[in-house]
């Protein structure tokens, strides 16, 4: 069974359309929702949470319709917005009793060691926490109430490198269970490249591709050649060029390039850029 099947999913505004996308994340797997400022990442996982009405297409998690298992969304899916929306005057151990007894499978030890674990003080009211804190605050309890998918929206936004490399592990421990899958957005690309097996890039609204992380890692490279070097390659192996100070650099399809050329590896983020540019 699929985590999340999204399919033709639309919605309008004034200025902005979602249009037709088509996202599929197995279970046992992490799917990073890559995009500019107002791609449409924070409006796909407000539809999947029925938190906006959809003009049209279907959603189905864990193989349910998101619009009628209202009680499958609270219990089976942990949420993380980029905005933590917490009672200010409650501290981290009143939050964890209200918590309680919302989810039925609420697991006060898990709380406890996650609050530990991210240091946060357990009776410090939560309009002093920072940003980060509020964030690592709504990470412990996403994953304190045994959730089987976490939405995340900019989870590891206002996080140190630090604490932003432990939370990536503990997302990567979180899918070690084959039941257990993540949908996470973020503008830090190069934590998406370190944690996820399939990658989505959404550009103005629409789903540029979404595939398997390693796929496209090894399907497209970086040539870096002379002018005269490059003239010789199959132009349909070119994807993009750039003009460099020190000659041509180029990203290419690896398997269209002689074997005698160099080809160096590409990040997810220099892919997404150039994706970019050409959709412009």
């Amino acid at each position: 069974m699929n985590a999340l099947e999204i399919r033709n999913l639309t919605k309008s505004f004034k200025d902005f359309r979602l249009d037709n996308l088509n996202l599929t994340l197995p279970s046992g797997c992490i799917m990073g929702l890559i995009g500019e400022n107002g791609a449409g990442k924070s409006t796909t996982i407000k539809l999947i949470l029925d938190m906006l009405h959809k003009d049209g297409g279907s959603i189905k998690i864990l193989g349910e319709d998101n619009e009628k298992n209202i009680m499958l969304l609270k219990e089976d899916v942990g949420v993380v917005m980029d905005y933590v929306g917490l009672p200010e005057l409650l501290t981290a151990k009143q939050i964890g009793k209200i918590m309680k007894n919302t989810f039925k499978n609420w697991d006060q030890d898990e709380y406890k060691r996650l609050l530990t674990k991210f240091s946060l003080p357990e009776n410090k009211q939560y309009r002093h926490f920072s940003r980060g804190m509020r964030m690592k605050l709504g990470i412990a309890i996403a994953m304190s109430h045994g959730a089987k998918l976490l939405l995340l929206d900019e989870a590891t936004s206002g996080l140190d490198p630090v604490a932003r490399d432990e939370v990536v592990e503990m997302f990567y421990d979180f899918t070690r269970d084959e039941n257990h899958s993540i949908l996470i957005s973020s503008h830090i690309v190069s934590d998406l490249e370190k944690l996820c097996d399939y990658i989505a890039f959404l550009h103005k609204g629409k789903l540029l591709l979404c595939e398997e992380k390693d796929m496209l890692l090894s399907k497209y490279g970086i040539v870096h050649c002379t002018p005269e070097l490059i003239s010789e390659l199959d132009a349909a192996s070119i994807k993009h060029t750039k003009v460099t100070p020190y000659g041509i650099e180029a990203i290419v399809l690896r398997e269209s390039i002689p074997e005698d050329f160099k080809i160096s590896p590409i990040t997810i983020e220099e892919l997404f850029l150039f994706m970019v540019k050409e959709a412009k």
